[in-house]
């Protein structure tokens, strides 16, 4: 048995990684990017999928660490966020904090490295941006647009183009899907910084939805989804999606009706407003589709 301090710490690195809050989003993106690079060229999907997952996972989780890390003191003001944040709470010093991050950031360029010379480019680039968005000297998410579209790159448009880069070259009108996928992530944060809109504002921070306020914030984010939902329309229409697709949520989202809506966003807090509360049955729906898809395109190429 691992002595109590080690075991301490390290749960301490496994809380601040706070996987849970994003896995469910990464694996499907990241596997939807690789799909529509395989299918079309008749590539059998392999341990280079697995292996691009895995490094999207440790670099989302990065991003993660060193939010938690720059954060701290602000998260000592909230009782709630205080108690999560593993440094806030005592169980790991911000110098640990940056020894555990650092490793997770070359564990996560050797994945990358395994795959290919272009998903090693875009996993440095989402580290890059991940170390940017939180640290201090910098700090994206602390600067109107820099913030959203640093978050939307690195926790969706980049986790794409490596499941993608990994098996493919020439996106050609995939970027469309990659876009889309970007701008949903544009709704992510925008709904994060309207759940947080107070707390930033006392922190000091000028992100998007401070400066244009909550009602025109709240008007962007609900205009992400909606171009995020014509160009997807339009991929299917052209046929880079397949139109069979469009079976899996016809028979899929009658059934999420009548599931019960929780009560808390896909991050386990308080829904900030009535979008929060359909989030999970979404990532239940997302994850579906793809599940489908990938046991297609894998069964097909085997």
């Amino acid at each position: 048995m691992l002595p109590d301090t080690v075991a301490l710490k390290m749960r301490g690195v496994v809380r601040l990684t706070r996987w849970r809050e994003y896995v469910p989003f990464v694996i499907p993106v990241t596997a939807l990017g690789a799909i529509l690079a395989a299918q079309p060229n008749n590539i059998a999907l392999d341990w280079r999928l697995a292996a691009t997952i895995l490094a999207n996972i440790l670099a989302v989780g990065y991003a993660f660490m060193i939010n938690d890390i720059e954060d701290a003191p602000d998260d000592a003001r909230e009782a709630a966020r205080a108690a999560r944040n593993p440094i806030t709470c005592g169980e790991l010093t911000p110098r640990q904090g940056w020894v555990a991050s650092l490793a997770v950031a070359v564990i996560t360029l050797v994945f990358y490295g395994l795959v290919g010379v272009w998903p090693l480019i875009i996993g440095a680039l989402t580290l890059a941006l991940a170390h940017l968005y939180s640290w201090k000297p910098i700090r994206l998410k602390a600067w109107p647009v820099t913030d959203v579209v640093s978050h939307s790159l690195m926790l969706s448009g980049l986790l794409f183009l490596a499941g993608y880069f990994a098996y493919g070259t020439n996106p050609g009108l995939v970027w469309l899907v990659a876009l889309a996928a970007t701008l949903l992530s544009a709704y992510g944060q925008l709904y994060n910084q309207l759940r947080d809109y107070d707390m930033d504002k006392a922190a000091g921070l000028n992100n998007t939805a401070i400066v244009i306020g909550k009602r025109n914030a709240q008007l962007l984010m609900y205009s992400s989804v909606a171009a995020a939902l014509i160009l997807m329309l339009y991929a299917i229409y052209v046929q880079v999606i397949p139109l069979w697709i469009v079976s899996v949520p016809l028979i899929v989202a009658p059934i999420l009706l009548f599931m019960r809506s929780p009560k808390t966003d896909m991050r386990g807090g308080s829904s900030a407003e009535f979008s929060g509360n359909v989030q999970v049955h979404f990532l239940i729906l997302a994850n579906t589709i793809i599940a489908v898809w990938l046991l297609a395109v894998m069964l097909r190429l085997a």
